[in-house]
Parts: C-alpha cells; sequence; structure tokens
C-alpha cells in the first residue's frame, strides 16, 4: 500500500471527494484505485471563512512501484509502514520471581499488559483504589470538600489521566509506531474507534474509567495479578559481587516484603514519599524544570469563534482548542497547557491542607467553558534550595498558599482576569462562572505565586489577547494553583531502562521525568515492560 499526506478537501466535502482526489493526486485511472483507507484527518482553520479538511490516507493501486517511481520527487507519497506491533522476547520456561510493576496509571498499564502478553505474569501494585471506587472518592472531595490521600485525583488505578480531557496524542519521537499499539488497545477496551484516525483524538474520563477496568481484565486473563491499596514504603538493596547496588525486593505498607529482582516504578508525578523514599535508599534521583501557574477558564464559545469564525459550531469541527506561547523580557515562558475545550477545572490535591487544580473534559466536550493551564516554566534554581526533591518543596508551599487564600475549606482562589491585570484584589466574580469544585473564593492571586511569574504573565495575558480575541477579556477567570504540570525530579535511567545505579529498578512514565500526557506515558510503559522481559531473558540464559 501506499500513504499520501496532506491530501486537502473542503470542509463540507461529498462522501465520493475523498477517492476522487486520491485519483487526481495519483494521476491513475479510477479502476486503478483498489481500496483506500483514512489513516488520520484533522482541519487547517488558518482561514477561518474557508476551513479545510486534510487526509493522511493509505491506498492499494494495480501498480504501486509504477505509480511510486512516476511521483518520486512528491515528498507526500511513499509506501505505507508496518504499524504492526510485535514483541521483542517471549518469557522463558521458567523465572525465579514474578517482575513487579508499581503504578496502575497508563505507564504502568502498558508495561503490565506487555509483561503479561509475553507471558512474565506480572505482579501490579497501586496505592490507590480500582477505579470505580477511585471515582467516588474523587467526587468526595469535588462534592463535599473532602479529601481521601490515597485515593483521589493523583493516585488509584488509571493514574491522574483518568481525570483529564484524555488527550491521545504527543510530539515524542515514535519510529516504532508504539503510539498505534496504544491506542488499538484503547480501541479493543472499549474506546470509539475514530480515535485511531483523528489526529487529536481524545476520550474523556467516563470513558477512560470502562477502558481501563476492560484493560484490568485483560490483563489478569493473561496471568496478571493486581494488588490495589498497596503502597511501597521502602526499598531493599543489596550488593552484587561485582560491587553495583541490585533491588532485592518491596517493603509494603501493609509490612509485607515482596521479593522482587525486577521492578518497574511507574508511580505518577505526584507520589512525593515514594521519591523520598527512593533518594534516602540512595536511588539516583535529579531535580528537573517543571511548570508552575493557574487556569485560565472562558466561554467555550468565545473561542469557537475566535478559532473558527463563521464555521464555529461546525458539527465536524467540535469545541475549539488552542496552544500558546510567549517568551517574556524577564525570561520566562508563559504557555498554554491540558487545555481543555468544553471541560471543567477540578480539585486535584493528594495531601491535605494543599489545594492544586487540573482540567478535565467528557469526550463530548460540550460543558460551558473553556479551560486551560496558563503556566510558567521554571527549573531547579528556582527551586528552594539545590536539594533534588526541591522542587517538591517549591510544590507544597504554592499549594498550601492556595489552601489558605481559598478558604482554608479546599475551594480555589480565583482572579478574574481584569483584577489581575490592573493588580487589585476580586471581591467578586462575573459573567464567566468558574467550574471548579468546592467552589472558588475571589482574591488576589498574587499573593500565591512568586513575582517573577505574575509578572510573566501579566505581560502575556495582552499578547494572547492578540492571538485570540478576547483572551484577556477582564471577566475571564482565572482559579489557582496548577503544580503538577509534570514531575519536578528525573529517576535518571540508562539505555537499558534501568536507573543508572540500581539494577532491577525501572523508573517509568511521568513520575520519573520520562512522558507527558497519557499517551507518551503509555508508549514509555512499553519500551519499559520490554526493558524488563530482556532482562529477564537474559539473567535467564546460562553465560
Amino acid at each position: 500500500m501506499l500513504r499520501i499526506s496532506e491530501l486537502k478537501l473542503p470542509l463540507d466535502h461529498a462522501p465520493d471527494a475523498l477517492p476522487a482526489a486520491i485519483v487526481a493526486r495519483l494521476g491513475v485511472r479510477p479502476d486503478d484505485l483498489k481500496g483506500w483507507s483514512i489513516w488520520k484527518r484533522a482541519h487547517d482553520a488558518r482561514k477561518k471563512a474557508a476551513i479545510l479538511k486534510v487526509y493522511i490516507v493509505d491506498v492499494d493501486l494495480a501498480d504501486e512501484a509504477a505509480v511510486l517511481q512516476r511521483l518520486a520527487g512528491d515528498p507526500h507519497l511513499r509506501p505505507t509502514p508496518d504499524t504492526s506491533y510485535k514483541p521483542p522476547v517471549r518469557a522463558p520456561a521458567a523465572q525465579r520471581l514474578r517482575p513487579v510493576v508499581v503504578g496502575a496509571g497508563p505507564c504502568g498499564l502498558f508495561a503490565g499488559l506487555i509483561l503479561a502478553e509475553a507471558g512474565f505474569n506480572p505482579i501490579i501494585l497501586d496505592r490507590g483504589k480500582v477505579v470505580r471506587e477511585r471515582t467516588k472518592d474523587t467526587w468526595g472531595l469535588w462534592r463535599r470538600g473532602e479529601l481521601n490521600p490515597e485515593s483521589n485525583v493523583q493516585f488509584g488505578e488509571g493514574g491522574a489521566g483518568t481525570f483529564s480531557d484524555g488527550k491521545l496524542y504527543s510530539q515524542i519521537k515514535d519510529p516504532r509506531h508504539l503510539g498505534r499499539k496504544v491506542l488499538t488497545e484503547f480501541v479493543q477496551a472499549g474506546a470509539p474507534p475514530e480515535i485511531l484516525t483523528e489526529a487529536h483524538p481524545h476520550i474523556g474520563t467516563f470513558r477512560l474509567v470502562t477502558m481501563v477496568e476492560s484493560l484490568r481484565a485483560k490483563i489478569e486473563a493473561l496471568g496478571g495479578e493486581y494488588r490495589f491499596q498497596t503502597r511501597v514504603t521502602d526499598v531493599e538493596l543489596e550488593r552484587a559481587p561485582d560491587g553495583a547496588q541490585r533491588l532485592r525486593g518491596l517493603h509494603l505498607h501493609t509490612g509485607e516484603f515482596l521479593e522482587a529482582d525486577h521492578v518497574v516504578f511507574a508511580v505518577g508525578h505526584s507520589s512525593r514519599d515514594t521519591f523520598q523514599a527512593l533518594y534516602e535508599r540512595g536511588v539516583h534521583v535529579e531535580a528537573k524544570p517543571f511548570s508552575i501557574g493557574f487556569r485560565i477558564e472562558h466561554p467555550q464559545s468565545w473561542i469557537d469563534k475566535a478559532l473558527f469564525g463563521p464555521c464555529a459550531g461546525h458539527p465536524d469541527l467540535g469545541a475549539a482548542a488552542y496552544s500558546l506561547s510567549h517568551h517574556c523580557a524577564n525570561g520566562r515562558t508563559v504557555y498554554s497547557f491540558c487545555m481543555c475545550p468544553g471541560g471543567t477545572v477540578v480539585a486535584a490535591a493528594s495531601e491535605p491542607g494543599r489545594v492544586v487544580t487540573n482540567g478535565m473534559s467528557q469526550y463530548s466536550r460540550n460543558e460551558r467553558n473553556a479551560n486551560s493551564g496558563f503556566v510558567v516554566g521554571i527549573t531547579p534554581a528556582d527551586y528552594p534550595g539545590d536539594h533534588p526533591l526541591a522542587g517538591i518543596d517549591l510544590q507544597r508551599e504554592l499549594e498550601s498558599l492556595a489552601f489558605v487564600a481559598g478558604g482554608g475549606n479546599y475551594e480555589a482562589p480565583g482572579q478574574l482576569v481584569g483584577d489581575f491585570l490592573a493588580g487589585r484584589a476580586s471581591t467578586a466574580l462575573g459573567n464567566v462562572v468558574p467550574s471548579y469544585r468546592p467552589g472558588v473564593r475571589p482574591t488576589d492571586l498574587a499573593a500565591v505565586m512568586p513575582e517573577y511569574v505574575i509578572t510573566a504573565m501579566r505581560e502575556a495575558l495582552p499578547v494572547f489577547g492578540r492571538k485570540i480575541p478576547r483572551y484577556d477579556d477582564p471577566e475571564a477567570v482565572l482559579t489557582g494553583v496548577e503544580t503538577r504540570t509534570s514531575s519536578p525530579i528525573r529517576m535518571t535511567r540508562g539505555p537499558d531502562f534501568q536507573s543508572l545505579n540500581v539494577r532491577g529498578l525501572f523508573p517509568a512514565g511521568e513520575g520519573a521525568g520520562y512522558a507527558g500526557g497519557i499517551l507518551s506515558a503509555g508508549v514509555d510503559g512499553i519500551k519499559v515492560g520490554e526493558a524488563v522481559a530482556r532482562a529477564i531473558v537474559d539473567a535467564a540464559v546460562p553465560v
């Protein structure tokens, strides 16, 4: 088959327009086209009055070699690549210990799936609850202001991505098409098939819940074992004959010692006590950059009109999304993060006495407001000290300030954009109704963020307003704080995916500093699962 990219048609084209465009692009007869399928579909909205559909299609031709030779200079034509997944190894006939995966978010889920499919019978530990029980606990915070520190937006089956927009796209390099494996598994688990063809697919929380359950059932059917409400409190190491540190097992909060010599740590970006325990045991951990800021909300209708013009509301377009960035005079970069069209701002705290915000959408994306992280990049030079975990100290400080500013009951501090730009506290909210629950308390957000962040944001807002009309509207709402954009640490690993200084310990996913979002975390889980499988097979082969 051949793959054609950049095939553009009008937004409301007729059903037979696409095969006709294929024939015209290739210069073949209609009878030469034996079949075709859509690989990806996107929209080009740069000309709002004439938005286009942009396709990547795979075609089956009578004489593909002749077409390739004749159109050799066309950069948008090539052989269709093989995107099927091929496991690298199978489990040996006997293995002394089962591999363990710590964390049941997207990274741990796919690490466990790869190991289960290859016959390794992994054990998957998660400190939180199964996804439906976890959902009830999460609603407890949103509706009643009651936080369960072990079962919330951050902790539990499905990971933090379960309560998000469910975005399934990434900018990672993926030469093996592992992202396709992730998407295909999601479809088999109940996701809508169009996630395979949309350029910017998403699922939404409600569908993610049932998909996570389905994938758990698949892993268990393949010989995997889940243990929920099981928290790792420490690791036990031993010195190998060659002098290297090796993992011997895990200490659990129940008092149990789980012997294990191949463990994936896919704990997510908020497992602060786990980071501390690993660091104290000498596992190599280093501080890394991340971003801090607020959530910003606008009516979705404003964003649709600004980005789609007269085509706003077209059923094929859905709710408009944006991506913005600005480099400020003080050297900081302000950008939009985790934009949620037609979504809500949600309470995402995992520790008592702290307020954290995040964004979430359902598959329909039909809530009143659009929201996005409005954040500023920071580096370890900004942290309070040079300790590898100092970024966590900064997160906790800001989250505690937000808790106090919000009234001490898990309401979030908020401010109108007009007041924020004028440097005055908000005393009431306007026509843009914030979606965060338990609620939003008007205040001065400058009190909960470093001055350099506030300065950069005040410069960026009018710039963004020139790119998207009404972005800096005085009645748009800022809600704080957004501090969990990514992990503040990296558990450094080598080319074999093992910790730099502890053999058998495999840092993985967003918490370890190697992913950002559901798709990239799933892809990293596949890579690490494969690395564990290879390590076990290599250890089983007599030297």
